[in-house]
């Protein structure tokens, strides 16, 4: 026979964990299936030094918080994977670990149909919370890198041994390819960085980490409908900084004053050369001028509300790049670690409600399709919506949806081909 659940949630991460935590709190059925285990995505797609760039009182999930004596610290990966199994140990959740979904589809009668490893399941409502990170994303350019060099992905990266002697190509400088580039740097290997265009920060400033100046500032509370490029918003890559050795900026600039080799974004491989963009002035100017608007907000905000708060300079950059850093003969490199992100794969999914980009079309997580649902996508609703900072949030205005489509089929009789409910659940707006 089928198993049949009121609700099933995909994945079992920090977003699933959430969800359940609601449902089980309003005593709705549920499932949450996980294709490995808790914290598998921490545990085996980090590197040895990884550590979030979040500072650790930013972790917060429904009814569970960072409760350590380090608030202002920031969690490595080890316990971030505890922290997380701690949560789930908390409120016992119908977790199914090692259940991976191959297929979902909506039938006619309106139930959700899911083909699983462990059979098949049908559900009233179906949260899919597998995070965007699905599938490395390799440019079809490495197929043109000299046999010799050893490839990876930063997914697959751990830490400097597990590389072949000899210096080290990464590309890509959002912030996985900027805290390898300076794990590299550290162990003293010698590192050629391909920089793109993503933005940086300062990790502190006027004697606060910027990011709690930020939360202070309503930041994080902003929509992304409040901005005007809402789709734009969302693929943009994360500013760069690091929470290393108890938090710090990651200047490359400075990087290259002692010996890391930086250039532009990477264009072509070809007769054992690697040419780069003649971009890299630009990149980092642009990365510079971020951090620094970010500052003059700050500024900003001291000054209207009358801020006691210590005067600090502001950054000079400490090098500025010179002609001749178009190319690299790749005969100098032993290996080339790819942080250049991940696809999104929602093959599995037969529900027409993707974009032209594969990009599920939604609001605030709600799809077109009535009892479909997203939950812990990047800017889903806020910046924190794919992290630990806003997921709570996200949860609960999915649990007032699921609530109110359940109310109304179960007491009203409508029909659940009628369409996507309405109604909020007032007592779930921000429970954490």
């Amino acid at each position: 026979m089928t198993e049949h659940h009121p609700v099933v949630v995909v994945g079992g991460g920090q977003a699933g964990l959430s969800m359940s935590w609601h449902l089980r709190a309003l005593g709705i059925g549920h499932a949450v299936l996980e294709r490995a285990s808790v914290g598998h995505e921490w545990r085996e797609r980090r590197w040895d030094s990884f550590c979030l760039v979040t500072p650790n009182w930013q972790c917060r999930l429904p009814g569970y918080a960072y409760s350590g004596d380090d608030p202002d610290g920031f969690m490595a990966g080890p316990e971030v994977v505890a922290f997380l199994e701690r949560y789930a140990a908390s409120f016992d959740p119908p977790l199914r670990e090692g259940v991976d979904v191959t297929r979902l589809r909506r039938n006619p009668a309106g139930v959700f149909e899911l083909h699983t490893s462990a059979g098949a399941m049908t559900a009233d409502q179906v949260v899919v919370a597998t995070g965007p990170y699905h599938r490395p994303a390799v440019p079809r350019v490495a197929e043109r890198l000299p046999g010799h060099i050893v490839q990876l992905h930063s997914s697959q990266y751990r830490n400097p041994d597990q590389l072949p002697a000899g210096e080290v190509l990464v590309v890509g400088t959002g912030q996985s390819g900027c805290q390898i580039a300076e794990d590299l740097h550290l162990a003293g290997r010698i590192v050629h960085l391909a920089v793109g265009g993503a933005p940086r920060a300062a990790r502190r400033y006027r004697g606060r980490d910027t990011l709690a100046w930020l939360e202070e500032m309503g930041h994080y509370d902003r929509g992304v409908h409040e901005f005007g490029d809402a789709d734009e918003v969302r693929l943009r890559a994360n500013h760069y900084m690091t929470g290393r050795d108890g938090g710090r900026d990651i200047d490359l600039r400075r990087f290259a004053t002692e010996g890391m080799r930086l250039y532009g974004r990477l264009r072509m491989i070809a007769s054992g050369r690697a040419t780069f963009a003649d971009d890299l002035a630009a990149n980092l100017d642009h990365a510079d001028a971020v951090a620094e608007g970010i500052k003059d907000a700050v500024d900003a905000y001291i000054a209207r509300h009358g801020i006691e708060a210590p005067v600090e300079r502001r950054y000079t950059p400490v090098w500025r790049p010179e002609g001749g850093q178009g190319e690299l003969g790749l005969d100098r490199i032993a290996a080339v670690v790819w942080s250049t992100g991940f696809h999104r794969d929602h093959r599995w999914i037969e529900v027409p409600v993707f974009d032209g980009r594969g990009y599920p079309t939604h609001d605030r997580g709600v799809t077109s399709c009535p009892g479909l649902y997203f939950l812990g996508l990047p800017w889903q609703h806020t910046w924190g919506s794919g992290r630990f900072a806003g997921v709570a949030r996200d949860a609960a205005h999915l649990a007032g949806h699921i609530t109110a489509a359940r109310r109304r089929r179960l007491t009203e009789g409508v029909s659940w081909l009628a369409g996507t409910p309405t109604e909020t659940y007032p007592d779930l707006e921000w429970a954490a």
